[in-house]
């Protein structure tokens, strides 16, 4: 049996498999999946079975080296074909997530190099990349993960939204990372963590991971977090983020953007913690980056025994929210300390 040692996805290449844990069944039990198909691998990324931005990148890649493994093309162009109508059936799962994409033009950029080799040394290619991606992952969150430690080097106590942990990449996370690497460094960072309405992904998730790991954990309902902040409980807000514009306008689970006003007013330095593959650079600002819209039963039904809300009436269900650059205090990146002024002049880097 294929050990995920303490990932949330992993590529099983001895059984051609990608390998997930489903986070759906979260905090009640850890159950894990091996995919294989392109219908599992879809159904997983549209149902939450795997989510956050560097995880849907990192298992797309995996994706299609697996998928790739199991081709019976028998020329360039029928492989390339293939390729093609997974990625499009991959990428419409998420699409605000602009790590998918890049982690499968990542995938394409090897196909296309490779051309004229043997299919077979084109697969081997493809899954040493999605490897290679999975390893950059966990390198870059740790490195994100030391940047943000020293940042908060005089902060006890931090409010995180959504899950941007463990479970939203492969190891470490992003929001949460640098608090994972302060444990590591023997300091204590206390950590907040609203719920999350409507997936519930801080109480179910964050608050999952982060208690495991014997950190000081408190869950708060969405709209306490003012509360929190004006009684001085949080030093700095961490969030995660899906996809970052080039003037640093940033989307992110729903709720951020309230968030980021509120801790604006109270003076909290508001963070973004996010991989550089995060930035956007052909999206000039927020208004640029699609929004998912979920099935409205997410709200009115998916928690509650009966429907919780009259059958008339309806319900709104964006998954994301833009929160403006000015309201973002730096982004902590793997790359060190961004001002969103910055990202602009980082392009090329």
């Amino acid at each position: 049996m294929f050990s995920l040692n303490g990932q949330t996805v992993g590529f099983d290449t001895e059984n051609n498999a990608l390998v997930i844990i489903d986070q759906t069944r979260l905090p009640d039990e850890e159950v894990i999946f091996s995919l294989k198909t392109a219908d599992e691998i879809v159904t997983a990324i549209k149902e939450l079975k795997l989510r956050g931005a560097p995880c849907i990148g990192v298992s797309a890649a995996i994706a299609v080296a697996v998928l790739s493994n199991d081709s019976r093309a028998d020329s360039f162009d029928s492989f390339f074909n293939e390729f093609n109508s997974n990625y499009d059936r991959l990428l419409s799962a998420r699409p605000t997530a602009v790590n998918l994409y890049w982690a499968l033009n990542e995938m394409k950029k090897v196909i296309v190099t490779c051309k004229g080799e043997p299919l077979d040394n084109i697969k081997k290619a493809l899954n040493i990349k999605a490897l290679e991606i999975l390893n950059n992952d966990i390198a870059t969150c740790k490195a994100i993960g030391k940047h943000g430690a020293e940042l908060l080097s005089g902060v006890d106590a931090v409010l995180t939204h959504c899950n941007a942990g463990r479970l939203a990449c492969v190891r470490y996370g992003t929001a949460l990372s640098p608090v994972y690497v302060a444990k590591e460094q023997g300091k204590s960072i206390k950590v907040y963590a609203d719920e999350t309405r409507p997936l519930l992904q801080g109480a179910r998730l964050t608050a999952y991971e982060l208690t495991k790991a014997g950190i000081d954990t408190t869950v708060i309902c969405d709209n306490m977090a003012s509360y929190v902040m004006k009684q001085g409980l949080v030093g700095a807000v961490l969030v995660g983020a899906d996809r970052i514009a080039l003037n640093g306008d940033t989307a992110n689970k729903i709720g951020t953007s309230g968030l980021a006003v509120l801790a604006n007013y109270y003076k909290i330095p508001f963070y973004v913690c996010a991989p550089f593959s995060t930035v956007d650079f052909d999206c000039e600002n927020g208004s640029k980056i699609p929004i998912e819209m979920r099935n409205e039963t997410e709200i009115s039904e998916m928690w509650y025994k009966s429907r919780m809300t009259p059958e008339k009436a309806r319900a709104l269900n964006p998954a994301f929210d833009v929160t403006d650059a000015s309201l973002i205090t730096a982004f902590i990146t793997e790359k060190g300390i961004l001002r969103p002024e910055q990202l602009k002049l980082c392009k090329d880097i």
